[in-house]
């Protein structure tokens, strides 16, 4: 099982540097016990309440590149307190990382208040998907109705179905922007379509062919 420490203190006094190194040993024989391959142990001095840390952000950045399986923290306050914890929480938890605690003598297990907050936030993590496939639907549909047809219109398909497509149609970029659609609306119709474009691009793609109408 690949684990990741993380040991955190809130202050920048000297007195906290022995803080660290314990959270490190007592964490780094927890690891042993349970037969854990550490790849790495992060220490760092910042606040709680803060998700904008470094060293978190380097343990969330070897979660999604080396699929760690399992997080040493002392207790869950050194993940973080407010909702910075309660994000760190979901976000461990959706990737299937197990959280071990020195005050849990093993793995974590969520409070009854926390574990219904994070209910909550998965409700609504799903709903605000729902929402952006409807919109994508919806800018579809619109186009359609506006004389867009991607059977003829879209090109360099490749020989797949869902595969991506490289080439950003600018022609109809323009098309649908003069039928009235905005920016976001035509981005989220392309890449229903399979093209995987931002509004940025969209929106840079039409100054583009703007600019070079006007030269002409």
């Amino acid at each position: 099982m690949k684990a990741v420490i993380y040991c955190r203190v809130s202050t920048e006094k000297e007195t906290q540097e022995t803080s660290l190194v314990r959270q490190e040993l007592e964490l780094v024989e927890l690891a042993k016990a349970r037969g854990m391959n550490v790849i790495q142990s992060i220490k760092e001095k910042a606040s709680g309440f803060e998700i904008d840390r470094e060293g978190i952000l380097e343990v969330l950045d070897l979660i999604k590149d080396q699929s760690v399986d399992a997080l040493l923290i002392q207790d869950e306050t050194r993940l973080g307190r407010g909702n910075a914890k309660v994000a760190l929480l979901h976000f461990l938890l959706k990737n299937g990382v197990k959280i071990y605690t020195i005050s849990h003598k093993g793995e974590f297990e969520l409070s009854e208040s926390d574990s219904m907050v994070l209910q909550i936030v998965g409700i609504v993590e799903e709903y605000q998907r729902k929402l952006h496939n409807l919109k994508i639907k919806r800018g579809m549909k619109r186009a359609v109705e506006q004389g867009y047809r991607p059977e003829k219109n879209i090109k360099n398909q490749g020989a797949y179905g869902g595969r991506e497509k490289i080439v950003v149609p600018t022609e109809e970029i323009v098309r649908l922007r003069k039928n009235g659609l905005t920016f976001h609306e035509i981005a989220a119709t392309l890449r229903g379509f399979g093209y995987d474009v931002s509004k940025a691009t969209v929106h840079r793609r039409y100054v583009e062919f703007e600019q070079t109408t006007n030269e002409k």
